[in-house]
């Protein structure tokens, strides 16, 4: 069966986002507004041109709203949810990311293939160059099988280079890892990890995607992405990256979403170190052994190995990640008034606290 709260969204609902979702120049400030505006997406199907212009969305989107390829790309995507292991996640769904439902340009709706409850532990991103060397790929497997030994969920890219040798060296050694793809699910690229792909879906593992199931290789859409890493992750190693690299662009977005940034620094006659030494002056902690990670995340490490059963339907959340009080009442689908509420009996018996905004579970 797909994921997704059946109380909450029925089957009209769910495939009038999917055709939402296949418009063009509909990103997600788009997408969100259309349904604030109309209340619902399937009530948004029905409302006048008018609306949807008000509403910001582009001549393009309203001439194809009604189109055979939207309607036809939404129905098969509800057969493929009808498959074991396949699963939508939509971003007021209480499973949703926590982390990720924080950004500013949280994706929509989520495909995912393989464990969806995943997305919401604790993890570390690793990512490099497509073209890395011997060492770099011998580094990134290294340090990816000793962190998902500590209990992180391994996230990359799934490209090819260090974020392949990450993903494999986690299920090496029974580890978790998450690929966010640049593409639809069906359409990944690069087809050489379609076997590695297939692992992790069926090994308790996942792959990710925030593009229609049919969305072939666009150049732009790997930088967009990035931004899904960096934003799941606690932190993100850059292993081994020129100054042109993607992988840059992960950890830009990382700082920005306040993030940790780690850089494995290397030799200064070697291109593939430019752009970790490039990080590092510019304020990322050089890393040369895997507990210049682990040390400061020791509370996580021990949520992340020993998965605590909390009890409390916030303390549950809270473990996997910290959230405001907003993001709390969309992970929960409580009101706000009784987020509040619970918030205060759990910090006066001592077991969250607030800092900055943020609602952080107390590690005993």
């Amino acid at each position: 069966m797909p994921l997704f709260n059946h109380a909450a969204f029925s089957l009209d609902e769910v495939e009038a986002r999917l055709r939402l979702h296949r418009l063009p120049d509909t990103g997600p400030k788009a997408f969100h507004q259309l349904i604030e505006t109309c209340g619902s997406a399937a009530e948004a199907l029905r409302a006048p041109r008018s609306v949807w212009r008000q509403a910001g969305l582009s001549a393009a989107a309203c001439d194809a709203r009604d189109s055979d390829p939207v309607k036809l790309g939404a129905q098969a995507a509800m057969r493929w949810l009808e498959h074991p292991g396949q699963h939508l996640l939509m971003w007021d769904d209480p499973g949703y990311p926590a982390l990720l439902a924080e950004t500013s340009a949280a994706p929509p709706l989520l495909f995912i293939a393989g464990d969806p409850t995943i997305l919401e532990k604790p993890q570390l991103a690793i990512v490099g160059s497509r073209r890395a060397s011997r060492p770099g790929l011998d580094t990134a497997a290294a340090f990816s099988r000793s962190l998902a030994k500590a209990g992180f969920v391994i996230t990359s890219g799934l490209a090819a280079g260090i974020d392949g040798a990450a993903h494999q060296a986690a299920l090496d050694v029974g580890g978790q890892t998450i690929g966010v793809l640049g593409t639809g699910i069906e359409k990944l690229y690069p087809q050489r990890h379609k076997a590695l792909a297939a692992q992790m879906a069926a090994s308790g593992s996942a792959v990710v995607s925030e593009f229609p199931l049919d969305s072939p290789p666009v150049a732009s859409n790997f930088p967009r992405r990035n931004r899904i890493i960096s934003a799941m992750s606690l932190g993100v190693l850059v292993v081994e990256a020129s100054v042109a690299s993607g992988s840059l662009i992960t950890a830009r977005l990382a700082a920005e979403q306040g993030r940790e940034v780690y850089a494995i620094p290397g030799s200064i006659h070697h291109p593939g170190a430019k752009g970790c030494h490039q990080l590092i002056r510019d304020g990322a902690q050089l890393v040369e052994t895997v507990e210049h990670i682990l040390e400061p995340l020791r509370g996580w490490q021990r949520t992340a190995a020993y998965c605590p059963q909390p009890g409390h339907p916030l303390l549950a959340l809270l473990h996997a990640a910290p959230q405001s009080s907003e993001a709390l009442v969309r992970s929960s689908a409580w009101p706000l008034p009784r987020v509040l509420e619970a918030l205060t009996e759990l910090e006066l018996e001592g077991r969250v606290v607030n800092e900055a905004g943020r609602w952080f579970a107390r590690i005993s």
